[in-house]
């Protein structure tokens, strides 16, 4: 079974302004138009929601992060009192698969969030070239995004200082 294109598949169903106007009549024209334009806002209303996503999958792995980073950090020190009995990897094991898991859960998020951002601006356009939509509000790249992207770098970085013991954070 193969998948469809989505824009493919809803130009093969789609109605053009000029057409639904000949079936309705012009006598709701207006009608049309304000559909048009709540269609529009439906887009960003859509796009917003995937940001608001994309914040939640940020605050679960940046708890991730600092909770394995942190756990590197108090349990590494604890390693130095006289009379702590902990297996001297355990601590940077365990703190490094907490943040490789938020690292993995951020990555996951971000492919997810790219993916369904092109298919939504891509039947946008669609939609916009069919005459269905104006398509006048701007479409901008996600804010949200580009923190998900310094995030995984941090991640990254957070990742190398514990297992080499290297600046920033070892």
């Amino acid at each position: 079974m193969t998948e469809k294109d989505p824009a493919r598949a809803l130009s093969e169903r789609a109605v053009t302004l000029d057409e639904a106007q000949t079936t309705l009549g012009s006598a709701d024209a207006v009608s049309l138009e304000l559909s048009s334009r709540r269609t529009g806002m439906s887009f960003q209303r859509t796009r917003m929601s995937a940001d608001r996503t994309l914040m939640s999958i940020i605050r679960t792995a940046l708890s991730l992060i600092g909770f394995g980073f942190t756990i590197f950090q108090f349990f590494g020190h604890m390693l130095e009192l006289p009379g702590v009995s902990l297996n001297p990897h355990a601590p940077r094991n365990f703190g490094l698969a907490l943040v490789a898991l938020g690292m993995v859960l951020l990555t996951l998020g971000i492919i997810y969030h790219l993916r369904y951002m092109q298919e939504l601006r891509a039947e946008r356009t669609l939609m916009k070239r069919e005459g269905l939509i104006h398509g006048e509000s701007r479409y901008p790249v996600s804010l949200t995004l580009i923190t998900a992207g310094l995030l995984w770098v941090l991640g990254l970085l957070a990742i190398a200082g514990m297992t080499f013991n290297v600046a920033p954070f070892g």
